[in-house]
Protein backbone atom coordinates (compact mmCIF):
# COMPACT_ATOMS: atom_id res chain seq x y z
CA UNK A 1 0.00 0.00 0.00
CA UNK A 2 1.30 3.26 -1.06
CA UNK A 3 0.94 6.46 1.15
CA UNK A 4 -0.31 9.81 -1.04
CA UNK A 5 3.00 11.00 -2.71
CA UNK A 6 5.23 13.53 -1.01
CA UNK A 7 8.22 15.94 -2.07
CA UNK A 8 11.09 15.49 0.03
CA UNK A 9 13.12 18.57 -1.24
CA UNK A 10 10.27 20.56 0.30
CA UNK A 11 12.04 20.30 3.90
CA UNK A 12 11.43 22.48 7.37
CA UNK A 13 8.05 24.21 7.08
CA UNK A 14 8.01 23.95 3.77
CA UNK A 15 7.30 19.77 3.72
CA UNK A 16 3.61 20.79 5.47
CA UNK A 17 2.65 23.98 3.17
CA UNK A 18 3.40 22.45 0.02
CA UNK A 19 2.67 19.15 -1.64
CA UNK A 20 4.30 17.38 -4.55
CA UNK A 21 2.07 19.39 -7.13
CA UNK A 22 2.02 22.89 -5.75
CA UNK A 23 2.98 25.34 -8.43
CA UNK A 24 6.56 26.05 -8.62
CA UNK A 25 5.61 29.99 -8.49
CA UNK A 26 4.20 29.02 -4.78
CA UNK A 27 7.07 26.99 -4.11
CA UNK A 28 9.53 30.10 -5.13
CA UNK A 29 7.16 32.75 -2.93
CA UNK A 30 6.65 30.37 0.25
CA UNK A 31 10.92 28.89 0.02
CA UNK A 32 11.50 32.63 -0.34
CA UNK A 33 10.10 34.10 2.71
CA UNK A 34 10.99 30.91 4.62
CA UNK A 35 14.97 31.38 3.66
CA UNK A 36 15.31 34.86 6.45
CA UNK A 37 14.21 32.31 9.57
CA UNK A 38 17.92 30.73 10.31
CA UNK A 39 21.12 29.35 8.25
CA UNK A 40 19.63 25.80 8.06
CA UNK A 41 16.19 27.54 7.52
CA UNK A 42 17.96 29.13 4.35
CA UNK A 43 19.67 26.28 3.17
CA UNK A 44 16.29 23.90 3.39
CA UNK A 45 14.45 26.69 2.01
CA UNK A 46 16.98 27.08 -0.89
CA UNK A 47 16.77 23.38 -1.93
CA UNK A 48 13.30 24.28 -2.87
CA UNK A 49 13.94 27.45 -4.34
CA UNK A 50 17.05 25.51 -6.74
CA UNK A 51 14.43 22.94 -7.88
CA UNK A 52 11.67 25.18 -8.46
CA UNK A 53 13.82 27.31 -10.63
CA UNK A 54 15.42 23.49 -12.14
CA UNK A 55 11.88 22.71 -13.09
CA UNK A 56 11.05 26.14 -14.61
CA UNK A 57 14.66 25.95 -16.68
CA UNK A 58 15.86 29.01 -14.95
CA UNK A 59 19.37 27.00 -14.72
CA UNK A 60 21.56 30.14 -14.00
CA UNK A 61 19.23 30.79 -10.98
CA UNK A 62 18.87 26.94 -9.99
CA UNK A 63 22.76 26.88 -9.73
CA UNK A 64 23.01 29.90 -7.65
CA UNK A 65 20.13 28.66 -5.54
CA UNK A 66 21.80 24.94 -4.91
CA UNK A 67 25.21 26.52 -4.00
CA UNK A 68 23.74 28.55 -1.12
CA UNK A 69 21.75 25.76 0.37
CA UNK A 70 24.83 23.67 0.07
CA UNK A 71 26.87 26.76 1.61
CA UNK A 72 24.40 27.73 4.25
CA UNK A 73 24.26 23.10 4.97
CA UNK A 74 27.56 23.33 5.60
CA UNK A 75 27.83 26.53 7.60
CA UNK A 76 24.82 24.71 10.25
CA UNK A 77 27.26 21.15 9.84
CA UNK A 78 24.29 19.59 8.79
CA UNK A 79 25.33 16.73 6.22
CA UNK A 80 21.61 15.72 5.48
CA UNK A 81 20.81 19.15 3.69
CA UNK A 82 24.47 19.39 2.33
CA UNK A 83 23.50 15.72 0.51
CA UNK A 84 20.12 17.34 -0.82
CA UNK A 85 21.65 20.18 -2.16
CA UNK A 86 24.22 18.12 -3.77
CA UNK A 87 21.21 16.08 -5.14
CA UNK A 88 20.01 18.83 -6.85
CA UNK A 89 23.22 20.21 -8.26
CA UNK A 90 23.73 16.45 -9.73
CA UNK A 91 20.36 16.65 -11.09
CA UNK A 92 20.50 19.87 -12.25
CA UNK A 93 24.52 18.99 -14.13
CA UNK A 94 22.62 15.89 -15.76
CA UNK A 95 19.82 18.35 -17.24
CA UNK A 96 21.97 20.19 -18.70
CA UNK A 97 23.95 17.59 -19.98
CA UNK A 98 27.10 17.14 -17.78
CA UNK A 99 27.02 13.89 -16.91
CA UNK A 100 30.44 13.50 -15.28
CA UNK A 101 29.78 16.37 -13.10
CA UNK A 102 26.05 15.13 -12.38
CA UNK A 103 27.61 11.74 -11.67
CA UNK A 104 30.75 13.83 -9.12
CA UNK A 105 27.82 15.56 -7.37
CA UNK A 106 25.60 12.77 -7.13
CA UNK A 107 28.31 10.04 -5.56
CA UNK A 108 29.11 13.22 -2.89
CA UNK A 109 25.30 13.45 -1.71
CA UNK A 110 25.01 9.88 -1.30
CA UNK A 111 28.35 9.92 0.87
CA UNK A 112 26.89 13.23 2.86
CA UNK A 113 23.48 11.45 3.17
CA UNK A 114 25.31 8.52 4.85
CA UNK A 115 26.62 10.52 7.17
CA UNK A 116 23.90 12.72 8.12
CA UNK A 117 22.16 9.10 8.21
CA UNK A 118 18.99 10.27 5.49
CA UNK A 119 17.72 7.17 4.15
CA UNK A 120 15.73 9.04 1.81
CA UNK A 121 18.19 11.69 0.23
CA UNK A 122 21.00 8.75 0.53
CA UNK A 123 17.77 7.07 -2.31
CA UNK A 124 17.52 10.10 -4.48
CA UNK A 125 21.53 10.17 -4.83
CA UNK A 126 21.26 6.84 -5.54
CA UNK A 127 18.54 7.26 -8.24
CA UNK A 128 20.03 10.30 -9.76
CA UNK A 129 23.43 7.65 -10.26
CA UNK A 130 21.52 5.22 -11.71
CA UNK A 131 19.15 7.83 -13.81
CA UNK A 132 22.29 9.02 -15.17
CA UNK A 133 23.83 5.93 -15.95
CA UNK A 134 20.52 4.58 -17.86
CA UNK A 135 20.64 8.07 -20.17
CA UNK A 136 23.64 7.27 -21.05
CA UNK A 137 22.88 3.75 -22.46
CA UNK A 138 24.63 2.28 -19.77
CA UNK A 139 22.15 -0.36 -18.55
CA UNK A 140 24.50 -3.32 -17.66
CA UNK A 141 26.02 -0.97 -15.19
CA UNK A 142 22.61 0.50 -13.39
CA UNK A 143 19.62 -2.21 -14.12
CA UNK A 144 20.83 -3.71 -10.58
CA UNK A 145 20.87 0.14 -8.85
CA UNK A 146 17.55 0.85 -10.36
CA UNK A 147 15.67 -2.94 -9.28
CA UNK A 148 17.25 -2.39 -5.36
CA UNK A 149 15.85 1.25 -5.62
CA UNK A 150 12.27 -0.16 -6.43
CA UNK A 151 12.59 -2.63 -4.32
CA UNK A 152 13.53 -0.40 -1.20
CA UNK A 153 10.62 2.10 -1.95
CA UNK A 154 8.26 -0.57 -2.61
CA UNK A 155 9.23 -1.80 0.97
CA UNK A 156 8.88 1.78 2.60
CA UNK A 157 5.37 2.64 0.52
CA UNK A 158 7.39 5.57 -0.85
CA UNK A 159 4.59 6.12 -3.86
CA UNK A 160 7.24 8.98 -6.03
CA UNK A 161 10.20 7.15 -6.04
CA UNK A 162 8.82 3.72 -6.27
CA UNK A 163 7.05 5.12 -9.45
CA UNK A 164 10.45 6.71 -10.72
CA UNK A 165 12.09 3.41 -10.35
CA UNK A 166 9.51 1.61 -12.50
CA UNK A 167 9.76 4.45 -15.23
CA UNK A 168 13.30 4.21 -15.26
CA UNK A 169 13.51 0.84 -15.62
CA UNK A 170 10.59 0.36 -18.19
CA UNK A 171 12.58 2.91 -20.28
CA UNK A 172 15.67 0.53 -20.56
CA UNK A 173 13.05 -2.55 -21.02
CA UNK A 174 11.38 -0.29 -24.16
CA UNK A 175 14.41 0.55 -25.50
CA UNK A 176 15.82 -3.03 -25.32
CA UNK A 177 12.78 -4.11 -27.45
CA UNK A 178 10.85 -6.09 -24.34
CA UNK A 179 7.53 -4.17 -24.90
CA UNK A 180 5.11 -6.34 -23.14
CA UNK A 181 7.31 -5.92 -19.87
CA UNK A 182 8.15 -2.02 -20.54
CA UNK A 183 4.48 -1.45 -21.22
CA UNK A 184 2.72 -3.11 -17.84
CA UNK A 185 5.69 -1.10 -15.82
CA UNK A 186 4.37 1.80 -17.26
CA UNK A 187 1.06 1.43 -16.81
CA UNK A 188 1.83 0.04 -12.80
CA UNK A 189 3.31 3.48 -12.33
CA UNK A 190 0.82 5.77 -13.97
CA UNK A 191 -1.65 4.05 -11.36
CA UNK A 192 0.32 4.34 -8.71
CA UNK A 193 1.19 8.21 -9.39
CA UNK A 194 -2.81 8.54 -9.70
CA UNK A 195 -3.55 7.04 -6.53
CA UNK A 196 -1.23 9.07 -4.42
CA UNK A 197 -1.92 12.07 -6.45
CA UNK A 198 1.73 12.58 -8.27
CA UNK A 199 0.67 14.05 -11.15
CA UNK A 200 4.28 15.07 -12.80
CA UNK A 201 5.20 11.02 -12.21
CA UNK A 202 1.91 10.12 -13.95
CA UNK A 203 2.62 12.72 -17.31
CA UNK A 204 5.99 10.67 -17.29
CA UNK A 205 4.61 7.45 -17.13
CA UNK A 206 1.73 8.45 -19.36
CA UNK A 207 4.46 9.37 -21.82
CA UNK A 208 5.79 6.12 -21.81
CA UNK A 209 2.66 4.45 -22.51
CA UNK A 210 1.99 6.55 -25.49
CA UNK A 211 6.30 5.64 -26.54
CA UNK A 212 5.31 1.99 -26.33
CA UNK A 213 1.57 1.96 -27.98
CA UNK A 214 3.34 3.99 -30.84
CA UNK A 215 5.88 1.76 -31.93
CA UNK A 216 2.87 -1.11 -31.58
CA UNK A 217 0.87 1.03 -34.25
CA UNK A 218 -1.16 2.76 -32.01
CA UNK A 219 -1.01 6.09 -33.43
CA UNK A 220 -4.05 8.19 -32.04
CA UNK A 221 -4.20 6.42 -28.79
CA UNK A 222 -0.71 7.34 -27.67
CA UNK A 223 -1.11 11.03 -29.21
CA UNK A 224 -4.48 11.28 -27.10
CA UNK A 225 -1.99 10.22 -23.61
CA UNK A 226 0.37 12.80 -24.61
CA UNK A 227 -2.65 15.77 -24.75
CA UNK A 228 -3.39 14.21 -21.53
CA UNK A 229 0.12 14.55 -20.09
CA UNK A 230 0.49 17.89 -21.90
CA UNK A 231 -2.45 19.61 -19.83
CA UNK A 232 -0.29 18.65 -16.73
CA UNK A 233 2.48 19.50 -17.62
CA UNK A 234 1.24 22.81 -18.63
CA UNK A 235 -1.10 22.96 -15.52
CA UNK A 236 2.56 22.84 -13.52
CA UNK A 237 4.53 24.59 -15.42
CA UNK A 238 7.07 21.67 -16.13
CA UNK A 239 8.75 23.27 -18.79
CA UNK A 240 11.55 20.37 -19.35
CA UNK A 241 8.85 17.60 -19.12
CA UNK A 242 7.02 19.55 -21.06
CA UNK A 243 9.66 20.06 -23.97
CA UNK A 244 10.29 16.10 -23.85
CA UNK A 245 6.94 15.69 -24.39
CA UNK A 246 6.41 17.27 -27.57
CA UNK A 247 9.65 15.36 -28.55
CA UNK A 248 7.21 12.33 -27.99
CA UNK A 249 4.69 13.55 -30.27
CA UNK A 250 7.12 13.97 -32.95
CA UNK A 251 8.47 10.61 -32.65
CA UNK A 252 4.77 9.24 -32.59
CA UNK A 253 4.19 11.19 -35.75
CA UNK A 254 7.45 10.31 -37.44
CA UNK A 255 6.68 6.26 -36.81
CA UNK A 256 3.44 7.19 -38.06
CA UNK A 257 4.88 8.01 -41.52
CA UNK A 258 3.50 11.76 -40.68
CA UNK A 259 6.85 13.43 -41.67
CA UNK A 260 5.90 17.06 -42.24
CA UNK A 261 4.11 17.05 -38.51
CA UNK A 262 6.85 15.52 -36.92
CA UNK A 263 8.92 18.20 -38.37
CA UNK A 264 7.01 21.12 -36.89
CA UNK A 265 7.16 19.52 -33.45
CA UNK A 266 10.32 18.50 -33.59
CA UNK A 267 11.25 22.29 -34.43
CA UNK A 268 9.37 23.38 -31.72
CA UNK A 269 10.52 20.98 -29.55
CA UNK A 270 14.28 21.70 -30.00
CA UNK A 271 13.55 25.70 -29.89
CA UNK A 272 11.94 24.74 -26.01
CA UNK A 273 15.17 22.48 -24.94
CA UNK A 274 17.21 25.71 -26.17
CA UNK A 275 15.28 27.94 -24.16
CA UNK A 276 16.29 26.16 -21.15
CA UNK A 277 19.27 25.21 -21.79
CA UNK A 278 18.72 21.08 -22.13
CA UNK A 279 21.73 19.99 -24.42
CA UNK A 280 20.31 15.96 -24.50
CA UNK A 281 16.61 17.08 -25.38
CA UNK A 282 17.63 19.72 -28.08
CA UNK A 283 20.11 16.65 -29.36
CA UNK A 284 17.12 14.50 -29.69
CA UNK A 285 14.96 16.65 -31.10
CA UNK A 286 17.59 17.34 -33.43
CA UNK A 287 18.18 13.33 -34.63
CA UNK A 288 14.15 13.21 -35.29
CA UNK A 289 14.18 16.69 -37.26
CA UNK A 290 17.10 15.36 -39.33
CA UNK A 291 15.44 12.06 -39.83
CA UNK A 292 11.96 14.05 -40.86
CA UNK A 293 13.55 16.44 -43.16
CA UNK A 294 15.43 13.24 -44.74
CA UNK A 295 12.20 11.64 -45.26
CA UNK A 296 10.54 14.91 -46.65
CA UNK A 297 13.49 14.52 -49.70
CA UNK A 298 16.35 16.47 -48.29
CA UNK A 299 19.17 15.75 -50.18
CA UNK A 300 22.04 12.91 -48.81
CA UNK A 301 24.82 14.81 -48.46
CA UNK A 302 23.07 17.74 -46.44
CA UNK A 303 21.23 14.98 -44.36
CA UNK A 304 25.29 13.00 -43.97
CA UNK A 305 26.39 16.29 -43.58
CA UNK A 306 24.28 16.80 -40.00
CA UNK A 307 24.00 13.56 -38.72
CA UNK A 308 27.69 13.52 -38.31
CA UNK A 309 28.01 17.06 -37.07
CA UNK A 310 25.31 15.71 -34.01
CA UNK A 311 26.87 12.20 -33.59
CA UNK A 312 29.92 14.57 -32.53
CA UNK A 313 27.29 16.13 -30.03
CA UNK A 314 26.00 12.85 -28.63
CA UNK A 315 29.10 11.56 -28.10
CA UNK A 316 30.29 14.84 -25.88
CA UNK A 317 27.22 14.34 -24.10
CA UNK A 318 27.34 10.67 -23.59
CA UNK A 319 24.40 9.82 -25.31
CA UNK A 320 25.14 6.02 -26.56
CA UNK A 321 21.78 4.79 -27.18
CA UNK A 322 21.14 8.12 -29.22
CA UNK A 323 24.46 7.33 -30.98
CA UNK A 324 22.79 3.54 -31.98
CA UNK A 325 19.72 5.09 -33.03
CA UNK A 326 21.58 7.38 -35.56
CA UNK A 327 23.79 4.88 -36.76
CA UNK A 328 20.94 2.78 -37.66
CA UNK A 329 19.20 5.21 -39.24
CA UNK A 330 22.66 6.74 -41.36
CA UNK A 331 22.38 2.82 -42.19
CA UNK A 332 19.09 2.46 -43.67
CA UNK A 333 20.12 5.74 -45.75
CA UNK A 334 23.11 4.10 -47.01
CA UNK A 335 20.67 1.05 -47.59
CA UNK A 336 18.09 3.46 -49.55
CA UNK A 337 21.05 4.92 -51.49
CA UNK A 338 22.42 1.32 -52.66
CA UNK A 339 18.96 0.26 -53.71
CA UNK A 340 18.36 3.18 -55.84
Amino acid sequence: MYSKAFAPEYQGVLGSALSVNSSYEEVLAKATEEQRESVLGYARAGLAVAEANRRLGRVADAERAWRDSYRAARRAGDSAAMAWALWSGGTLARQRGRLALARRWLSAAAECAERGSDRIARGYALAGLAETGRIQGDYAAVTELHEQLLAEARAHGEARHTVWALEGIAQMHRNTGSYDTALAMFEEAAEIARRAEDARGHAWALRGIADVLSVRGETERALELLTEAEAVCRGMRLESALAYNHKMRGNVLFRAGRYEEAREVYSGALEEFRAIGEPRGAALSRLGLVKSRARLGRSDAETAAELAELDETLQRIGLRHARAMLRDFRAELGGQAEAA
